[in-house]
């Protein structure tokens, strides 16, 4: 494409000359005919050595190159040339006869599916969906249109996805939540009979679990992006827009409110109230309900600032620690003392 004609594509302001793109790269390896950017300001002396064809840059750093598209927010402009860029994974199209379909499964003629996939009783797929080899997509699911279901993936009974939605390969849902009730003679499966609900525009992440609802739901808010190994318990309610990173372990009837956002490794128990807007630091584990647009790390949760603080503090406790047993001996002597 010409760079002027991703410019207009993106709605920004085109520096310098005009060129052809034939893709997109880093600072360090773009070549003449590739697109780069520059987010992170310690990267700027890249500028100076980068032979990329263009650069999508704020305004203070256009100056600094032969060609840029200025933004406000480069990293995501950039995002959205990579797109016009992107090869999608996977050539085949059509229905294989080596699906297994259900004859009461009702599929749209544009929807693709790829050898090896399971197609249960009842189910409903949307106009332009992908689905993967390996696939099992179980009893009445109903998958929207624009869907990708990669390879491996299990969608079980009664599972709702809705549009523009992806799914990474090895990921379930649908599965049992961890229900048991405890009595004198041991543990008594509590039958889920609930459903998990997948709003338009969310990203699953592979290797991810969504158990279904006890009874009721388990929902996925609109727009919300979900990372690789998460596990999200019966019940739980994600608000949009949400971002939960990898690892993150959600106990069961759980609300997050829209826009949360959860780092890396966060484990959070069960019943509880993230409001919208709340962030949790990564590797936190939270016990107790967090207010809108709060920020908590550590474990048990604190107040992001007070976590900073008292990791800064953290590595000294050995030589306080030291520092308190000399005082204290300093003070019992000064007592003997006192009492002679």
């Amino acid at each position: 494409m010409l760079l002027s004609e991703i410019a207009k594509y993106l709605n920004l302001e085109l520096k310098g000359e005009d060129k052809e793109i034939r893709g997109v790269n880093t600072l360090e390896a773009a070549k003449k005919d590739e697109l780069s950017f520059l987010a992170n300001p310690k990267y700027v002396p890249h500028l100076k050595t980068t032979k990329a064809g263009a650069v999508v840059v704020s305004s203070e750093f256009a100056s600094q190159v032969s060609s840029a598209l200025i933004s406000s927010n480069p990293y995501f402009d950039f995002a959205r040339v990579v797109q016009l860029f992107a090869r999608p994974q996977g050539t085949f199209r059509g229905i294989s006869e080596l699906a297994f379909i259900h004859s009461t499964a009702q599929i749209d003629p544009t929807v693709t599916v790829y050898p090896f996939v399971y197609i249960g009783e009842g189910v409903k797929i949307g106009a332009n969906t992908v689905i993967f080899s390996g696939s099992y997509i179980g009893e009445r699911v109903e998958i929207g249109e624009q869907c990708t279901i990669y390879p491996n993936v299990s969608l079980l009974c009664d599972t709702k996805i809705g549009n523009n939605v992806i799914i990474h390969a090895g990921t379930v849902l649908g599965s049992d939540g961890f229900g048991f009730a405890q009595g004198q003679s041991g543990l008594e499966k509590f039958p889920q009979i609930g459903k998990v609900v997948v709003e338009d525009n969310v990203e699953i992440g592979a290797n991810t679990t969504i158990d279904r609802a006890a009874i009721g739901e388990t929902k996925i808010g609109a727009g919300t992006k979900i990372d690789n190994l998460v596990q999200i318990a019966h019940n739980v309610q994600v608000g949009e827009n949400s971002i939960i990173v990898a690892q993150v372990g959600i106990s069961g009837s759980t609300v997050l409110g829209k826009q949360v956002i959860l780092g890396g490794q966060v484990g959070i128990a069960g019943h509880l109230h993230l409001g919208d807007g709340c962030r949790v630091a990564a590797q936190s584990g939270v016990g107790k309900d967090i207010p809108p647009q709060t920020d908590v790390g550590g474990t048990p949760s604190m107040p992001h600032k007070t976590f900073l603080r008292s990791s800064l503090i953290l590595p000294k406790l050995p030589e306080l620690y030291k520092k308190i047993k000399k005082l204290e001996e300093k003070v019992k002597e000064l007592e003997t003392k006192v009492q002679e």
